[in-house]
């Protein structure tokens, strides 16, 4: 007696993209993921926080990347046996959004944004932030990323800033946040300051002035035979400097260019 097989016959030659687009019916048809969250609940709950993108631009490759990990992990942890909740978020402020939006209005500062007026502006930058999620909610679906778009949070909602300010203040009631003082960048054309994310995105490759000075040794032991070599990136102050100095517990190193005799 043949056994049956175990599993169905797989044809030779396989439609991929027809097969992806099946896999993706039957789970969008069958509702797998929210049947999976009903299958979990009431078991110990392992906490996801996504950290949301922002959609005032199109998704790219780098946005697949990073949701793979973020679909992986909770996966693992539901087949684990945890109740994952995967709520999805939008990421609406920041530097980057308002610069978009005076882009795309041709304005070149604060001012233009004081003239077209602040609450106006802001509620273009609300349009903007949201311009997209429909083709991010396309490609989360295509890529098979399993996450609650219906309930998505927006970090611009009145529920979600009390939130922030409230952590903030739990923070504070444990004595873990710290007041000091810090050099933070400030942009002048707009006004305000900087993040370290924000300034990160003006970084570049820039060709600096630099020279070195050779300044020869006129007493010592060193005298008339050694020099001391000085560079600095601000040449242009050269021509109001009087001494060069050397400090007495600092080991400096003697080099030769293997001329000398």
């Amino acid at each position: 007696m043949t056994p049956s097989p175990q599993y169905r016959q797989v044809p030779a030659q396989v439609d991929l993209p027809a097969l992806e687009h099946a896999v993706l019916d039957f789970w969008r048809e069958n509702k797998i993921f929210d049947r999976t969250l009903a299958q979990s609940e009431g078991r110990p709950e392992w906490v996801f926080y996504e950290g949301p993108p922002t959609a005032n631009g199109m998704p790219g490759a780098h946005h697949i990347e990073a949701r793979v990990f973020k679909d992986v992990f909770p996966r693992f942890r539901t087949m684990q046996g945890y109740h994952v909740g995967r709520k999805a978020g939008w990421d609406c402020h920041g530097l980057p959004v308002e610069l978009a939006v005076e882009k795309e209005l041709g304005f070149n500062g604060k001012q233009d944004i004081e003239a077209y007026g602040i609450a106006e502006f802001n509620a273009k930058c609300r349009e903007s932030v949201t311009r997209h999620t429909d083709a991010f909610a396309e490609l989360t679906e295509r890529m098979g990323y399993w996450v609650d778009l219906d309930d998505a949070y927006r970090t611009m909602d009145p529920d979600y800033v009390q939130s922030v300010w409230w952590s903030l203040k739990e923070i504070f009631g444990k004595g873990l946040l710290v007041q000091d003082h810090r050099v933070a960048p400030w942009c002048p054309r707009c006004g305000t300051g900087l993040s370290d994310h924000e300034l990160a995105q003006g970084y570049e490759t820039v060709v600096d002035p630099s020279v070195f000075v050779r300044l020869p040794l006129t007493s010592g032991p060193l005298a008339g035979t050694a020099s001391l070599l000085v560079w600095t990136t601000t040449p242009w102050t050269l021509v109001s400097n009087t001494a060069v100095a050397a400090h007495p517990d600092v080991r400096y190193v003697v080099a030769t260019d293997g001329a000398e005799r």
